[in-house]
């Protein structure tokens, strides 16, 4: 037998922020003791607005964002996510598949649960464009959507860059920055490498989605190389002027845990990539050409929001109004856009701000959702928005290290701004773990685990 429940969005909301290890989270779905979580049916809230509500991308910002509309909109909230894959692959951990510490396949997600326990309905189609004036999105099977309201998390593009084509990327130069067979493609290509072997990363200029993302990579994959004897050199390639995210854990990691083999050169401009020969030239710091020759190259392009470029959909719609027309501009109370009205954007293509990454992207969809439902009730939406950025990086195969962060709302720049133990932004910054240990790698299955729980199910 399926198990009703009846909660409403003050209840979920009573979750608030807990631990790193998972309890973060609020509204985590829960077990019962008879039939685990996998049959639990949520009995929805008979009142609530009447609207359709229309979610363009199923990652985890959409996903949801589409789950806590239904829960917290009631039952006459009709939700429908439009995404073009039949599941998502979890950008998160992924960096372990190069290492061969976890595949793919534990890293896919349905979107099922959400339809089955909460309602939501599901089109596996690709927005073809979309019409602001009329509120109708027109899908690539050639059907419309009509909505009230539209949020849209659609993720990012890559640029073309480094003397690299669409092609070099798929093929023989895989940024594997998006979950799926470029990462299975990388993996054969570190798995392939000699003893004492080059491996050449590079990292774009911020913002980029995940911003300690590369630097565990190089880590992981130093580690892997370590263990098949000395001479192994992974050159970390920046374009930023310093470590983006958990400076003194990663300062550590490669100059003491991996030291000797991790070479991290910041602040480095005119990268060129030759795909066929794996030459790699750039110019440091300090002006000095330089060059190398890698045994496998793994450049991470730029990235901007997803229908951004030239001729997308988004850009199209006027969305892409952010810095230089690579990103949405939003409003950080409900993530509505600053430049069409009706049209909420979340997750890595929102420019508001907040880092680009997957708790960040779960608390961004609760925002936005709580402000449409409160919006689609003729509220206006809570003034007053908290958000918390948590992120475990593993540093080798067996221990991990943390950062954590709480943004508030700065009514004088309308802006989220990181907040201090006191609730002051004065000298506020994120906080790092102060050790890397086995210990933080157990917790991060935990915080994983639990996070996906709740976007996914």
């Amino acid at each position: 037998m399926n198990s009703p429940r009846t909660l409403g969005r003050r209840q979920w909301l009573a979750f608030g922020l807990a631990s790193l290890c998972g309890t973060l989270l609020s509204g985590a779905a829960r077990s019962d003791s008879d039939g685990g979580s996998r049959n639990v049916v949520y009995r929805l809230v008979p009142s609530g607005p009447s609207a359709q509500v229309v979610v363009v991308g199923g990652g985890m910002a959409g996903t949801t964002v589409a789950k806590y509309l239904r829960l917290w909109g009631g039952a006459k909230l009709q939700v429908t996510l439009v995404d073009p894959d039949g599941s998502y692959t979890s950008n998160i951990l992924s960096n372990e598949v190069l290492t061969g510490a976890r595949t793919l396949a534990s890293l896919a997600y349905g979107r099922q649960a959400v339809a089955d326990r909460y309602g939501v309905l599901l089109r596996q189609a690709r927005v073809q464009s979309l019409d602001t004036t009329a509120r109708r999105l027109t899908l690539d099977d050639g059907s419309t959507l009509d909505y009230d309201r539209l949020v849209l998390a659609p993720g990012l593009a890559f640029d073309e860059a480094y003397g690299l084509s669409a092609a070099d990327y798929e093929q023989r130069t895989p940024h594997a920055w998006r979950a799926g067979p470029q990462t299975e493609r990388l993996r054969q290509q570190i798995a392939a490498m000699p003893a004492g072997g080059t491996f050449v990363m590079s990292i774009p200029a911020a913002p980029y989605r995940c911003p300690p993302g590369p630097y565990e990579r190089a880590c992981l994959v130093a580690d892997a190389l370590k263990a098949r004897g000395p001479g192994a050199r992974v050159i970390v390639l920046d374009h930023n002027p310093a470590i983006q995210a958990e400076v003194e854990t990663f300062t550590r990691a490669f100059s003491v845990v991996h030291g000797g083999v991790i070479d991290y050169q910041a602040g480095i401009s005119g990268l060129q990539i030759d795909a066929a020969s794996r030459q790699v030239q750039w110019t440091d710091a300090l002006g000095a050409p330089q060059r190398v020759q890698a045994d496998v190259v793994n450049p991470i392009p730029p990235q901007r929001a997803a229908g951004s470029e030239a001729g997308g959909w988004l850009a199209a719609a006027g969305l892409a109004n952010g810095t230089g027309g690579r990103w949405a501009a939003v409003d950080v109370l409900s993530y509505e856009s600053t430049a069409v009205a009706g049209v909420h954007v979340i997750g890595d293509a929102a420019q508001c701000g907040l880092p680009k990454a997957g708790h960040v992207a779960n608390q961004e969809a609760k925002i936005c959702a709580d402000a449409v439902v409160r919006l689609l009730s003729g509220q206006q939406p809570d003034a007053a928005p908290v958000a918390n950025s948590a992120c475990y990086s593993p540093i080798t195969a067996g221990t991990a290290s943390w950062l954590t962060a709480v943004y508030q709302y700065d009514p004088a720049t309308r802006s989220m701004k990181l907040a201090a133990n006191n609730g002051s932004t004065v000298g506020a910054k994120a906080t790092e773990a102060a050790s890397i240990s086995s210990g933080h790698y157990r917790q991060m299955q935990t915080w994983f685990s639990t996070l996906m729980g709740d976007s996914f199910a």
